[in-house]
């Protein structure tokens, strides 16, 4: 029983892993409210890109709209930011 809390741990997997790191991270930030431009301007990215990933987004978590992809990256607990 020792071995198995001395063990390294079990890696978590990320939520969304049909998605690439940098989806995540604008989903991420879409959950958290910021807009196409914002998210844009964090990146260094032009808004069409990021249109462009959301468009990505829409399409790997089967959602309609960005509201629903807001409720599905919620619920994998995105968008609780406490910094920039």
């Amino acid at each position: 029983m020792l071995g198995y809390f001395a063990g390294p741990r079990p890696a978590v997997e990320a939520p969304f892993p049909e998605l690439t790191p940098r989806e995540r991270e604008i989903l991420d930030r879409v959950a958290a409210g910021e807009r196409n431009g914002a998210i844009a301007r964090a990146l260094g990215l032009a808004p069409k890109t990021v249109s462009n990933h959301l468009s990505s987004i829409f399409t790997k978590l089967a959602v309609a709209d960005r509201a629903e992809a807001i409720l599905r990256a919620r619920e994998g607990g995105f968008g609780r930011r406490t910094g920039p």
